[in-house]
């Protein structure tokens, strides 16, 4: 395996390095930013334990490993997670701030917030942030301009909410609930409008500040379906949105697979273990010298539609045989 450069994430600071080595320094040593003995340390900041954002740790420890940084030789994990605690994730953010770790990866936009902020002489990776601009991680998706860079898991909010008139022909009202303090959320949320709109649909919204309120949330909400986006909040507390879904007896459509393994009837989603091996290998690039400054924001290609053919029946939905027959899994 190519041994990593032990970067600050900038090409500025390996070109300073390898002209100090040249000018004297003792080659028999490893220190600053030009590399150093032992195994690669990554940092690794996730906002919260559920499905999608777990998958997306998964996936990235894959793409390291298969990619030959193999955990407890080339490389070092310090994986901290806040449990969905905003003031938490901002105490792992100024811990790696001042640690030793050579990367730090985050996971979902809140996390990487308080990391870009946090962080400003160790390169960080991203991934599940919805909107990096928005969410003011990053300067623009093509040149991010600072010392971090990601994945986004932006999906096809308006192919989403298409599903919902394919399962519902005759729904007037969506209602939506999500994280008033979530920039991605908002984001999907306007696209969310706008989509629904063309199709002569109307959202109803109700904004939680925290996981606690979603049941209320969802049981104000009097609609012909519900729509969950990528909300970490709200996903984390999805059974709600699932009870209400069913006692309304309407069609639940959601933004990721692993909700719709939870109890949603069906997504346009994306693949959350492979969008992590994505961010692998941008992680990658970096530890062995290519600055993230430099690195556009990448984003998957293709999404898979998931169908839950005994959510659906629970909520008294009949799915169209070819919807089933067009999606790339059907969970019975």
């Amino acid at each position: 395996m190519k041994r990593p450069l032990r970067t600050l994430g900038t090409a500025t600071l390996l070109t300073s390095a390898l002209f100090l080595a040249g000018c004297g320094a003792d080659s028999g040593t490893n220190d600053g930013a030009a590399g150093g003995e032992g195994p690669v340390k990554v940092g690794i900041s996730q906002l919260m334990d559920i499905d999608a954002l777990n998958a997306t740790r998964e996936g990235f420890i894959k793409g390291m490993t298969e990619n030959g940084y193999v955990e407890g030789e080339d490389i070092e994990y310090d994986y901290q997670n806040a449990q969905g605690d905003q003031a938490t994730a901002t105490q792992i953010a100024a811990g790696f701030a001042t640690s030793d770790v050579d990367l730090v990866f985050a996971i979902a936009t809140p996390a990487a917030q308080t990391v870009a902020q946090a962080v400003g002489n160790i390169p960080v990776v991203f991934s599940a942030v919805t909107e990096p601009v928005e969410a003011g991680i990053v300067e623009s998706w093509d040149a991010p301009g600072v010392n971090v860079t990601g994945t986004s898991n932006l999906g096809p909010v308006e192919d989403q909410i298409g599903l919902i008139k394919e399962l519902a022909p005759d729904a007037k009202t969506i209602g939506v609930v999500y994280s008033s303090g979530e920039v991605n959320s908002q984001v999907q949320i306007d696209l969310a409008r706008e989509a629904a709109e063309k199709l002569g649909m109307e959202l109803k919204e109700a904004s939680v500040a925290s996981t606690a309120e979603v049941q209320q949330a969802a049981q104000s909400l009097d609609v012909d379906a519900f729509y969950v986006p990528t909300d970490s909040h709200v996903v984390s507390a999805i059974d709600a949105v699932v009870e209400a879904a069913e006692t309304q007896q309407v069609p639940l459509v959601v933004g990721d697979s692993a909700t719709v393994e939870a109890g949603g009837v069906a997504t346009y989603g994306l693949d959350y273990e492979q969008l992590g091996y994505q961010t692998a290998l941008m992680a990658i690039k970096i530890l062995e010298g290519e600055d993230p400054a430099t690195m556009p924001v990448e984003k998957q290609t293709e999404s898979l539609l998931v169908v839950n053919k005994s959510a659906a029946q629970r909520m008294g939905v009949t799915v169209p045989q070819e919807l089933l027959d067009a999606a790339d899994t059907v969970i019975d």
